[in-house]
């Protein structure tokens, strides 16, 4: 079982460098990690497990593979990555943190809010464990720039938002789990769309009020292929969301409005380099008619934000240090908007029975 590494004995943790390091799930995005996790000097991957491995074995690299999950957590492991389907990652990652691991989990955190609702309540039991959810976009040099500026209040405060994220379709990996509600959960929404959710909450307090409409009329699957969603937050700023798996062209967007200029973010890199170049653009407000006469655009070329995510958390698990980003919270909230824009549409809520996020919440945390 994997050892508790206890953030206040250092000096114990430092003897177990490089921590070892497990991958559950080793399909196109477990293998990406792997890339990353391999270039820190203080990590190792020494097992993955997939349901493609039909038996154990041991892989040409020396890395020992499993055809489950739960055989892989077995394993004397410090770190579990979790890169499984919806269905099965909240599961994984509270049998880690019950087993004594550091956990990494992707997004989405579960099928539901309950998903993520549960798996915080394991993370008390386990206060020495460090737990991460994969908002990778946080880490996009773009997205860095924004927030530094609506920070510094150079342009003043924001008014409202608008964001668009999309692509061609919804991609029936692994057998088609993405594709099928009792596997993921949801559709383009949760699976791409929480990344944009995520984004906005940075720049907005607590969303108060949702409306959505929410629709599966294209591909027919009994998961969404286009959320639309309009939401005012504490402040009384608006936040406008297209999620889209019919935007036959890739797309990532997000425009902030602010009281003394405008940021807009156009692209964002990615291993298929399918949604473009990364660029942000910043302009002041002034007084023509014509709107801002001038503006200033910045490109990105290179993407470093798996680097970076996977060295945030290391670190954290290492040296006992909070998470910066992508905590249990993040997820929780993340999780509690995407189904705040599901039960806001009322034919939505019908179809698929789906609860009020706001009354899980309370029940849970009571």
């Amino acid at each position: 079982m994997c050892p508790s590494i206890k953030p206040a004995g250092l000096e114990e943790t430092m003897k177990k460098i490089p921590l070892r390091v497990g991958i559950a799930g080793f399909g196109v995005v477990g293998k990406r990690r792997h890339s990353y996790i391999n270039q820190h000097p203080e990590l190792k991957t020494v097992s993955v497990s997939d349901q493609y491995f039909k038996s154990h074995g041991i892989l040409d690299s020396g890395i020992t593979y499993h055809p489950d999950y739960r055989s892989l957590i077995e394993e004397n492991i410090d770190i579990l990555f979790v890169c499984l389907p919806n269905y099965l990652a909240a599961d994984a990652t509270i049998e880690g943190l019950a087993a004594g691991c550091h956990v990494f989990c992707e997004k989405p955190p579960g099928c539901t809010v309950h998903d993520i609702e549960r798996v915080i309540q394991a993370e008390k039991r386990h206060p020495d464990q460090v737990l991460k959810y994969g908002f990778n976009h946080r880490y996009h040099d773009s997205v860095r720039k924004a927030l530094e500026i609506v920070a510094s209040g150079k342009l003043g405060h924001v008014v409202n938002l608008r964001g668009t994220y999309g692509k061609s379709k919804i991609i029936p990996f692994s057998g088609g789990w993405r594709a099928q509600r009792k596997y993921a959960g949801g559709g383009v929404l949760l699976d791409q769309g929480i990344h944009m959710v995520d984004l906005i909450r940075l720049f907005c307090s607590e969303f108060v009020e949702v409306k959505s409409f929410v629709s599966n009329a294209y591909w027919k699957h009994d998961v969404e292929d286009n959320a639309y969603a309009i939401m005012k937050d504490a402040c009384g700023r608006i936040a406008m969301l297209h999620s889209s798996a019919t935007q036959w062209q890739h797309r990532f967007v997000l425009d902030i409005a602010l009281t003394e200029g405008f940021i807009e973010l156009r692209g964002i890199l990615s291993g298929s380099k399918s949604y473009g170049q990364e660029t942000i653009v910043v302009g002041r407000r002034d007084e023509s008619d014509y709107g801002t006469l001038r503006e200033e655009t910045f490109t990105y070329l290179e993407d470093n934000s798996w680097r970076d995510e996977i060295n945030e958390f290391a670190d954290a698990a290492i040296n006992g240090l909070p998470i910066k980003a992508g905590s249990s919270s993040d997820a929780q909230k993340a999780m509690s908007i995407v189904y705040q824009i599901y039960h806001s549409d009322k034919i939505w809520r019908t179809q698929y029975n789906i609860q009020d996020p706001k009354k899980v919440d309370s029940v849970n945390r009571g």
